[in-house]
């Protein structure tokens, strides 16, 4: 049993959170220790890490405005000096980031400490926190085969491992795609990011409402809504007389995509490393207010493989998307072709990638 200890800085929502729990689980499947320093929002998900402990800090994004930046400045400092006292007072052989501003004060507090770091960007253009940190890191794991907004010193340091996923998740990849011919019953699975997405509520009743009423009497929906939007859409799904299981919050994401022919989703890292594992072709509609258009770039690796769609949210018409359905319903051979273009984007061992290059990083080989 090793007695090196790794700690894994990851926060903020379950995109930044997810990949960090895989690792976990690969670390202690290894025989590591493991721990998280992670903040307010990173602890919502402390369930994910049974017998893991984990170590809240403050965390800053630097808001709106000069009173924004301040406080975003004031909760950076102090999740600096909280990090720096865990990073003393612990001593990790190894300290792993996955982004985001709440991974910022801790792996900063190991590099100031000369102890190793190692950062995984999700996304295909690295993050703000991840840049600040990239000079000092020993490498950076990327999610994507060519990481953008790095320029080549940082590039000769850059692995692909891919985006670690749930192992429930990653379990899906050698799964068939589910039977689809002229008969059977349509799945979609919507999905709109941690808080759902009103276009989705907006634009999928109006327009699947006016397909053929023998199309309508062959889909199931199961569809993420935000609270405000789930009545207005489960009565435009009732009237239309299409089957839908409407939520919140999808429990068992696992479970549906197995069983889905199509998802219709957001295009956060997350997102897109899951459902590509999972072998399940998508029509992806990015979040469109990223400065960076990172959302965009994710989807587009994605489709220029041929593994889905990229429309845009103004893109994203009921006529659009009931053209699109239509189609895929008359010929369910473009979705069975997708998804195995999809299941090539797919890296389900991201984990144990990502878990070899902690492993060659805390024993001094080159990897």
């Amino acid at each position: 049993m090793s007695n090196k200890l790794v700690i894994l800085s990851a926060g903020g929502t379950g995109g930044h959170v997810m990949p960090a729990q895989a690792l976990a689980l690969d670390l202690l499947s290894r025989g590591y220790k493991v721990e998280v320093i992670t903040d307010k929002r990173g602890m919502k998900f402390s369930g994910a890490f049974e017998n893991v402990p984990l170590h809240e800090i403050k965390a800053g994004t630097m808001g709106a405005g000069l009173k924004g930046k301040l406080i975003g400045g004031v909760n950076l400092a102090l999740g600096i000096l909280q990090a720096q006292k865990i990073i003393r007072r612990k001593q990790p052989a190894i300290v792993v980031g996955f982004g985001g501003y709440p991974s910022f004060p801790a792996v900063y507090a190991a590099q100031k400490a000369k102890i190793p770091t190692i950062l995984h960007e999700q996304n295909a253009i690295i993050g703000k926190a991840n840049a600040m940190l990239v000079q000092k890191a020993e490498r950076i794991a990327s999610s994507t085969p060519e990481l953008r907004g790095i320029d080549e010193n940082d590039r000769v340091r850059t692995i692909f491992t891919g985006n670690p996923v749930r192992s429930e998740i990653a379990a899906l990849y050698t799964k068939p795609y589910p039977i689809l011919d002229d008969d059977a019953q349509m799945r979609i699975l919507v999905m709109g990011g941690s808080l759902g997405a009103t276009v989705f509520s907006d634009i999928l009743p109006k327009a699947l409402s006016q397909l053929p009423a023998n199309y309508r009497a062959r889909l199931h929906i199961t569809q993420q809504c935000r609270e405000e939007d789930l009545e207005s859409a489960r009565k435009q799904y009732e009237a239309a007389g299409i089957e839908a299981v409407l939520s919140t919050f999808i429990d068992d994401v696992a479970g549906e995509l197995e069983n889905t022919h199509l998802v219709i989703a957001r295009s956060g890292a997350s997102t897109v490393a899951e459902v590509s594992t999972a072998g399940r072709p998508a029509i992806y509609v990015p979040y469109p207010h990223h400065k960076d258009q990172q959302q965009k770039m994710n989807a587009d690796v994605i489709a220029d493989s041929g593994g889905g769609w990229v429309m845009t949210e103004n893109g994203f018409t009921a006529e659009a998307v009931l053209a699109k359905i239509e189609t895929f319903l008359q010929n369910p051979e473009t979705l069975f072709r997708t998804a195995e273009k999809a299941r090539s984007c797919g890296r389900p061992d991201a984990a144990r990638k990502l878990g070899n290059l902690v492993t060659a990083i805390m024993s001094g080989w080159n990897e």
